[in-house]
Parts: structure tokens; C-alpha cells; sequence
């Protein structure tokens, strides 16, 4: 019996528990229900998972377009692709650091894969500095490289960003500009606001389709993630 029909079987056997009747009554169903799930235990995690999936999706209700929309250029993978995997992210995670193979390789797999970034500078006081310069870099078409260019440099401080900017080719000048604009500053207290009503307290977290994902999880997962939204 696939999982689909052991689920159609347990929402009937509910149905009826709730109508209050079915020959023996109320107490017969519940040990129908009873023997059941102790006969096929395999459905309990199926079960938790998709109690998971609906409780995430209420928390994306509202929110989905917002947290699916970059900051303009703050986009790796397909700009354009049919399938969006939101990551919130802290150059000074060491989590994300150690996901970056993982977002290469969904990337390399899913040339229909977009990975919109939402900064999300919480761990280091230097962490706010590095996402202002990355969604500088962004506003310059230059946010995968400094993205990359920034986890490599394995320190975060002012010297360090700065470096990296020169090193990829900002014009620093204006990157500082946009930097302090209102419009940087409205982006991060959006990825805040957003990572809280979502109930993600640390980097990395993930979106992809009704599932939040919080860790470096490692590829296999995300996989998943990506392929469910996909709807495969």
C-alpha cells in the first residue's frame, strides 16, 4: 500500500471519528485508527512531515512574494529561472562559508535554479558593513563576485571588505554611497523583519516552495527542497 493510500485510509477513519459513528461508534474507530498506525509506524514521519510543510507554508503566507523578490542583482544561479531558492545569509557564518560548495553545486545541477540572497547580518559586529557592501556590489552587477570573493577572504573586518570591493572592481566611491543609502538600510531591516516572522534565528536558513530550512544541511537536502518546488 503506497503512502498516499495509508493516509487516505487514516483521514477516512478521522472523518469518520469525527462524524461521531461507525458501527461500534466513536471508541471502535479509534482502535481501528490505534492498531493501524501501530501496524505501519512508517507513516508517523511521513505524517510529521507534511504537518511541517503546512505549518510552513502558513508562516510563508503573506510573506512569499516579498522573501522571493531580491534586492536588485542580489541573485546567484539563473536570474531568470523558474525555480527560487531563498537563502538568508552572514558573511560571518562559518556555516555558510562551509555551504558554499552545496550552492555551486545546485547551481551546477539546476540551470533553471534562481538563489535569491537576503542578507542577513546578525553574528559579527562587522557583519552589517559586509551585507551594506554586498548590496553595493549588487546595485553595480557585481554581487556574485564580491559574494564569493568575500567568504574567501576568511576574516571579516572593514580593511577586508574594503579590500575585496577594490578587488573585484567597485567603484568605491559609489559602493560606499549606496552603502549608507535609505534604500540599503530598508533592505537589511526587511531581511530582519522577514527572518524573524519566519522563525529563523541563525545562517543559514533556507526557502525553496512551502519548505523552511534552517543549517548548513548539506546538498542532498536542498536538493530535495529544490526539486519539491520544482514539483517533481
Amino acid at each position: 500500500m503506497g503512502s498516499g493510500t495509508k493516509f487516505a485510509v487514516i483521514a477516512g477513519c478521522l472523518a469518520l471519528v469525527g462524524a461521531g459513528g461507525w458501527y461500534g461508534g466513536r471508541k471502535a474507530v479509534e482502535q481501528v485508527v490505534h492498531d493501524y498506525i501501530l501496524k505501519h509506524p512508517e507513516i508517523l514521519p511521513q505524517a510529521m512531515d507534511e504537518l511541517q510543510r503546512r505549518q510552513s507554508a502558513q508562516q510563508l503566507a503573506g510573506v512569499r512574494s516579498t522573501v522571493e523578490t531580491p534586492f536588485p542583482g542580489a541573485v546567484l544561479g539563473n536570474p531568470n529561472g523558474k525555480v527560487t531558492l531563498v537563502e538568508f545569509t552572514d558573511f560571518a557564518c562559518g556555516y555558510c562559508r562551509q555551504s558554499l560548495p552545496d550552492v555551486r553545486g545546485l547551481i551546477a545541477a539546476n540551470p533553471d535554479l534562481r538563489i535569491v540572497i537576503r542578507e542577513l547580518p546578525i553574528i559579527s559586529p562587522h557583519s552589517p558593513a559586509a551585507a551594506r557592501m554586498a548590496l553595493a556590489a549588487a546595485e553595480q552587477g557585481k554581487y556574485a563576485a564580491f559574494h564569493d570573493a568575500m567568504f574567501a577572504a576568511g576574516q571579516l573586518d572593514q580593511q577586508t571588505i574594503e579590500a575585496v570591493g577594490h578587488t573585484i572592481g567597485l567603484d568605491m566611491d559609489r559602493a560606499r554611497r549606496t552603502a549608507a543609502s535609505p534604500t540599503v538600510t530598508a533592505e537589511i531591516n526587511r531581511n530582519l523583519d522577514l527572518a524573524n516572522r519566519l522563525g529563523f534565528s541563525g545562517t543559514p536558513s533556507w526557502i525553496a516552495g512551502d519548505r523552511l530550512i534552517a543549517g548548513a544541511v548539506g546538498i542532498g537536502q536542498l536538493s530535495e527542497a529544490v526539486q519539491a518546488a520544482r514539483g517533481g
